[in-house]
């Protein structure tokens, strides 16, 4: 199985420095949406690495309150995510705004609640001078706290140091579990439970249930026709307050924590109200990291249907989720168990899929013939050749291509080559990887 990476969850007040930090630590990987249109991506995470660990660092915090008692009932929320999403919480304070009552009555939740945290006091720009405004922080017996500046970028380094500390060892255990992992993602209401509980119902073989990282998420083992399944459900969602954003913030951040985790992940849309672009930035984080991927319409017995409803619905689909063609399609209804069966035939055919491995002589005859067939592009007379591809790793499987001329491999042809891998081995519902290296004849 893929090693997870640890999650990172940031709580603090408006205006700490939250997004600048980010900014940070993201460093130059602001490109990533290239790939991925359709999805633009607002700092609700980054992955970083440091030191040869990397992790994602997710903000629980997003809208701006205006008065002081909504800033602690926000921090009071913000803080329940990170509890319920993350390995390690950074809380992040401000020296300049000083010491607050809702800093206070934060650290003192967060405490209880056993996960490592890391106190970090931003806008710090000379030690010497800020010192005993830093020290004040001691007070909220949280540890130590880590003086830094994210704008001058000072600090982070011992900031850092003492985040991946808290990150546990590879253990041996994690690396020998490679049951796969499901993860059930999408919208709140859209029927992710009663899809899961029809699931289980049906086997009621339920071997055990984990106790699941989240309160309200838990991991649950299933057994079906000799095989084992660990199914994560993000659902358990019910929030009290009816914050559009909140709302969608919350369940991204509890979708990237789940996404992390897992080696399928399966997006439930709900058929009454079609595809939407929330849905889209959802599928987003499972393509970005490279996860196999189902689509199941579920409530699809609700709609009108003619001779046209399935192909109509399906073109709006794949239009709207246009970065990832290879997603497969299913269209369930978790009401009546319409085609919930052939979920899982799907399930074990993307997990198959995505571990795939291709012989490295069977991968050189489709592309040499994939080049026979359309040349590749030239430039100023120089034409560029493919002289070797070899597959580097599975889950996404990933190939890497030697040509003569990196500069000359233009997406549109790497694009050729991944339809023509795909029509010889399948490869559906799984992203591909390709890793263009350059190497002189």
């Amino acid at each position: 199985m893929a090693k997870r990476k640890p999650v990172v969850a940031v709580v603090g007040r408006p205006n700490v420095g939250k997004s600048t930090l980010f900014n940070a630590l993201a460093g130059e990987r602001l490109s990533i949406v290239q790939d991925t249109p359709g999805i633009t991506r607002d700092r609700l995470y980054t992955d970083v690495d440091w030191l040869g660990r990397s992790f994602t660092l997710i903000d629980t915090g997003g809208i701006e309150p205006d008065s002081r008692d909504i800033i602690l009932s926000q921090m009071r929320e913000q803080a329940q995510i990170a509890i319920d999403t993350a390995d390690v919480i950074l809380f992040m304070t401000d020296v300049r705004q000083g010491l607050t009552d809702a800093d206070d009555k934060v650290a003192d939740m967060l405490r209880r609640s056993g996960k490592p945290i890391v106190l970090a006091v931003n806008k710090v720009d000379s030690f010497a001078k800020q010192q005993a405004d830093v020290y004040e922080f001691y007070n909220l017996g949280l540890d130590e706290p880590y003086a830094i500046s994210a704008a001058e970028k000072q600090g982070l380094g011992d900031l850092l140091d003492k985040i991946i500390s808290f990150f546990p060892e590879s253990s041996a255990e994690e690396e020998e579990d490679d049951t796969p992992r499901i993860a059930i993602i999408g919208k709140p209401n859209v029927g992710k439970s009663s899809i899961i509980n029809k699931l289980l119902g049906e086997q009621r073989l339920i071997v055990s249930d984990i106790a699941g990282t989240t309160r309200d998420a838990v991991d649950t083992r299933l057994k079906r026709n000799g095989k084992e399944y660990i199914f994560i459900d993000t659902a358990g969602l019910r929030r009290k307050n009816k914050i559009k954003e909140e709302l969608e913030k919350y369940m991204i951040v509890r979708s990237v924590s789940a996404v992390e985790r897992c080696d399928v992940a399966v997006l439930v849309i709900d058929a009454s109200e079609g595809i939407t672009e929330q849905d889209a930035k959802i599928a987003g984080i499972a393509h970005e990291r490279g996860k196999g991927m189902i689509v199941a319409v579920n409530k699809w017995d609700l709609p009108e249907k003619d001779n046209h409803t399935v192909n109509k619905f399906t073109e709006k689909i794949r239009d709207t989720l246009s970065f990832m063609p290879y997603a497969e399609l299913l269209f369930v209804s978790a009401e009546t168990g319409q085609r919930l069966p052939k979920l899982f035939e799907c399930i074990d055919a993307v997990i198959e899929n995505h571990a795939m491995r291709i012989a490295t002589g069977v991968l050189n005859e489709i592309v040499s013939e994939a080049v026979a067939l359309q040349q590749p592009p030239t430039d100023k007379g120089k034409r560029l050749k493919i002289l070797y591809v070899t597959q580097a790793s599975v889950k996404p499987p990933t190939f890497v291509i030697f040509v003569n001329d990196k500069e000359l491999m233009h997406f549109s042809y790497t694009r050729y080559l991944e339809n023509r891998i795909r029509d010889a081995f399948g490869f559906r519902g799984t992203p591909l990887r390709f890793i263009i290296r350059e190497r002189k004849e």
